[in-house]
């Protein structure tokens, strides 16, 4: 299956979207290869020996620079933000759900399964 070249940012434009200052010897991207290395969510697809980043992995390295530069988290503190609201469904890398979210949801779900529970008992019972 290939997507459209399009959708992919090569790791020189990300570094321009992220805004990364070089330091020294050292490119903008060598940030972005780091952050790769730390952070599990990171996955960039390779194409032809280069690293190419989808909307969600730009979206990631977002908040990875966000928690990083402006919260002065540690990488180990960023990890544990990053996995509180993120996590793997099923092994599938690509879909991830905000825990938040999901917690509201199920307890929705479990006031309507009680609802629903107690409504049929007072059915049963006349």
């Amino acid at each position: 299956m290939k997507k459209n070249l399009k959708a992919y940012k090569t790791i020189g434009e990300v570094a321009e979207i992220l805004e990364l200052e070089s330091t020294g010897k050292k490119k903008k991207t060598h940030t972005i290869r780091y952050w790769e290395s730390e952070f599990k969510q990171v996955k960039p697809t390779i194409i032809n020996k280069r690293r190419h980043y989808d909307n969600r992995n730009i979206d990631v390295l977002k908040k990875i620079k966000f928690l990083l530069k402006d919260k002065g988290l540690t990488i180990s503190g960023a990890k544990k933000q990053l996995n509180e609201d993120f996590f793997d469904i099923d092994g599938k890398e690509n879909q991830t759900i905000n825990t938040l979210d999901l917690k509201f949801k199920l307890n929705k779900i479990n006031k309507l399964i009680k609802d629903l529970k107690t409504s049929n008992g007072k059915k049963n019972t006349r």
